[in-house]
């Protein structure tokens, strides 16, 4: 710390809140349109990257993210990813599409339908790598590879699509995913590629974050979000209830013994992503009749992202607790998969 400066050590300490690199340029941004929206709109390059930049800004955060998801996973990571992801995406789907369809008005308690499979859908993978490196194994980190996918709109586009609550025109669609399937094919043909463009997924986040802070009014945030908070919960309780469970079903499936059925990885991906609160924007820009919602929407995932992100690791550090008790770790999980049977994982849990 001898070498750090006041504001060093301030930066330290912000970055202690979970989720802060996307939630504390967000707020700066939405307090400076509140406060002051003229500062942002003197023109030229300050314009450009801190308000209007939104677009780029999440073209190359989609590119420098799909060239992270790669084939190279071992297969327990990589089921892991595929349970976690169905799993939360049909959550998603179900009561998104249930407030839809069968709630007065296409709303329940205040929540949109595109703010429930939007903000579901995601998942917060800077908190789920934090959270799974602190409290699981390498194979929870792993499946980040394939959780990758539900990160940014394209989940979103196909419910809304399939269920015909939007019309997509095909090419939109598929301009809006072409980064990530650029980032995707470039990440797996060459090393170098996926080295560089990995800190990208970082470095864009703080500005993106900012850029759509800029486009949202503190009033509207107050108002409408504050109903995101039920949206948070919801989360975190439905979606994450249901990726455990599935996790669980996942492990009896695979008959792994009980010292080895390690739910870390579900309880950390039962989060709301921060790059969510962009879905509706591009939502609105393929299909002009959800712009009447768009703001309502961001705000309400944006109050969402934030208590998950609050809430979830306290949950986290909980269940491994509660595993611990029983004598579930994700050490045992981990050995299992390096012995290549049960025998030696039984016996050193009864040790």
């Amino acid at each position: 710390m001898n070498g750090y400066t006041a504001f060093d050590r301030f930066l330290l300490k912000v970055g202690k809140i979970p989720g802060a690199l996307m939630i504390v340029p967000l707020f700066l941004g939405v307090v400076v349109n509140t406060v002051a929206p003229e500062a942002l709109l003197i023109g030229s390059f300050t314009t450009a990257l801190f308000k209007n930049g939104l677009a780029v800004l999440i073209g190359l955060f989609f590119l420098a993210v799909g060239s992270q998801i790669s084939f190279r996973a071992a297969l327990p990571s990589v089921e892991k990813g595929v349970v976690l992801l169905v799993a939360k995406f049909g959550v998603a789907v179900l009561f998104g599409l249930s407030v839809a369809f069968f709630a007065t008005d296409g709303v329940f308690m205040g929540i949109l339908p595109l703010a429930i499979i939007a903000g579901m859908s995601n998942s917060n993978g800077s908190l789920y790598v934090a959270l799974t490196s602190q409290f699981g194994n390498k194979t929870d980190k792993g499946a980040i590879s394939i959780l990758s996918i539900n990160d940014g709109p394209f989940l979103t586009l196909v419910a809304l699509g399939v269920a015909g609550l939007a019309a997509f025109p095909l090419m939109a669609l598929f301009s809006a995913v072409f980064p990530m399937i650029f980032g995707f094919i470039l990440g797996n043909i060459s090393s170098i590629a996926r080295k560089f463009l990995e800190a990208g997924e970082k470095l864009i986040i703080p500005f993106a974050a900012f850029a759509i802070g800029a486009s949202i009014n503190l009033q509207v945030l107050v108002g409408e979000g504050s109903i995101g908070i039920l949206l948070g919960l919801a989360t975190a309780i439905f979606s994450g209830g249901a990726a455990i469970a599935s996790l669980y079903v996942w492990h009896i499936v695979r008959r792994h013994p009980g010292p080895t059925r390690n739910l870390v990885s579900a309880a950390s991906e039962a989060s709301v992503a921060g790059n969510a609160i962009a879905t509706p924007a591009v939502v609105a820009a393929l299909d002009p009749s959800y712009l009447a919602v768009k703001d309502a929407a961001t705000a309400q995932i944006a109050a969402a992202v934030v208590v998950t992100a609050f809430v979830l690791p306290f949950f986290v550090a909980w269940l491994t607790n509660w595993q611990k008790r029983r004598g579930v770790t994700p050490e045992n999980e981990e050995a299992m998969y390096e012995a290549g049977s049960t025998r030696t994982v039984l016996e050193k849990a009864a040790a």
